[in-house]
């Protein structure tokens, strides 16, 4: 009963956090320049995961600047705030997040590039548009498994989006992610997102879990130059694997 009690005050107030971000994304962000649209970001998404009882925890270095392509493992709906909170980039999602009521405009306030996975050419538009974000000094997230998966390994990784990387002679930084239970440290599974879960279940089941961490650890980033996008996509799978036993 007290857990419940706490995710429903937790869920009220993470509604009304994202109220208040909808409001500056329409009124505020038009007078900002793009650097404080990113920092407003990247507070809003901290205190978001402040609000869900989840404590951030930075291994490595987060990319200071651009341009650099941030590759990560995919875990749940909270990855990309926890992603944010650590260091703000531009994630590539898929289309539909796009039209959802209010966490449309989030995501699109915070700079998405959205792909339509359904059509296989739309890759090709989404790396032109990432290429030249990178090109003009961009730092932009993808999750290469192009879907979530349980934590326990990783899926094979895409190899399309980092044509990108190739192409604009952008660094490419490994980065894995993890949610753990804050007092023991054990891989929590709250809240995951895969298969059948459903969106509200995996919220509810964060919100009632006891304190998280969200931790992520950056690793070092690689040069594009004489890179084969299949080979490196390879490469980066076990790089990310390795990251991800490290954050034990």
């Amino acid at each position: 009963m007290v857990h419940s009690l706490k995710a429903c005050w937790r869920l009220l107030h993470a509604v009304g956090h994202a109220l208040a971000g909808w409001w500056t994304i329409r009124f505020t962000f038009p007078g900002l320049s793009q650097e404080a649209r990113n920092l407003r970001v990247q507070q809003w998404s901290r205190r978001l995961l402040e609000i869900m009882g989840v404590t951030l925890k930075v291994q490595g270095k987060p990319p200071a600047e651009g341009p650099v392509l941030l590759i990560c493992n995919h875990l749940s709906w909270l990855d990309i705030t926890a992603i944010h909170a650590a260091c703000h980039v531009r994630f590539v999602s898929k289309s539909g997040v796009k039209h959802w009521p209010l966490i449309g405009t989030l995501s699109t306030g915070s700079g998405s590039l959205y792909i339509e996975r359904e059509r296989r050419r739309d890759a090709l538009r989404v790396v032109h548009h990432m290429t030249e974000a990178l090109c003009e000094g961009d730092r932009i997230g993808v999750f290469p498994e192009g879907t979530t998966s349980d934590g326990r390994g990783l899926l094979p990784f895409h190899a399309n989006l980092l044509q990108a990387a190739i192409s604009s002679g952008a660094p490419v930084l490994p980065a894995a992610l993890r949610f753990a239970d804050a007092a023991t440290g054990e891989t929590s599974q709250a809240p995951r997102y895969i298969d059948d879960d459903n969106l509200l279940t995996s919220l509810w089941n964060t919100l009632r879990a006891p304190p998280l961490l969200a931790i992520v650890r950056f690793g070092e980033p690689q040069s594009p130059l004489g890179r084969e996008r299949r080979a490196w996509a390879q490469s980066l799978h076990e790089d990310v694997q390795q990251l991800r036993r490290e954050t034990h």
